[in-house]
């Protein structure tokens, strides 16, 4: 069965037709810009027009940077200060403007369903915590393969620091703040500490963009009860858990 998946980014919404049997891509990959304003209306448009891009009728599935529950946006984007997002639904919202049945989740959400349904967490039992290091922090709480929804891992707080992860540790502060690789992975590793602390997962793998050089900064040092791997879909799983969440939603 092949569902469409879109991955709603900073720089561009994405998508690609998903075989959610095997988890792979089908056929042309398409990016259109992600609009400047990031309004309510001006993303709305673009979804529907990459969706009419793939001509495509059946389900589609959403990754969205904000916390979404059952189709409604609970927090702002991700990095976008705009007003117009908290409690509309955009499940509805995205299906009217494409005639097409729309599901909606959180793109880190989506991102760790990928990894646990095809990737680095597949098969994988008890706690798993899955973390996309890019703009922010964002992460995925799994309970034996089930997504638990919405966990804001970058917004948490580390011990001694005034800032919230994600002004800590995200892929952007490192090149901001002129990181070396080590120094980079020692923060990696205060806050994986911290995870084993307050969660116990069985492991904790790590996504985005930057783990495609995860042999960098991944800490060489394990934890002492959890597993700290690199996510294996890396740019794909977005695009791959929005449609898995769009299948199983139908």
């Amino acid at each position: 069965m092949n569902v469409l998946g879109i991955d709603v980014g900073g720089s561009g919404i994405k998508g690609s037709l998903v075989d959610v049997e095997t988890g792979e891509l089908v056929g042309q990959h398409i990016r259109l810009l992600t609009p400047r304003s990031f309004e309510l209306e001006a993303v709305t448009e673009t979804i529907a027009q990459l969706v009419g891009r793939f001509n495509h009728e059946g389900p589609v599935g959403v990754g969205f940077p904000g916390a979404v529950a059952d189709g409604v946006v609970l927090t702002p984007p991700t990095a976008h200060h705009v007003d117009g997002w908290v409690g509309r639904s955009v499940n509805k919202l995205f299906s009217e403007a494409t005639g097409c049945d729309v599901t909606v989740l959180n793109d880190a959400d989506a991102a760790g369903l990928a990894e646990m349904r095809f990737g680095a967490g597949k098969d994988v039992p008890g706690v798993v915590i899955t973390v996309t290091l890019g703009t922010g922090v964002g992460g995925g709480l799994f309970m034996d393969g089930q997504l638990v929804p919405n966990l804001e891992i970058g917004k948490i707080y580390l011990s001694g620091h005034d800032e919230v992860v994600e002004q800590y540790m995200a892929g952007r502060i490192r090149k901001e703040q002129g990181l070396k690789w080590y120094e980079y992975g020692e923060r990696l590793n205060e806050f994986c500490l911290h995870v084993e602390h307050v969660f116990s997962p069985q492991m904790i793998i790590i996504g985005g963009g930057i783990s495609s050089k995860h042999e960098k900064f991944l800490p060489d040092y394990p934890l002492k009860r959890t597993a700290v791997v690199p996510a294996s879909l890396r740019n794909e799983a977005g695009i791959c858990g929005a449609a898995v969440w769009a299948a199983e939603a139908t």
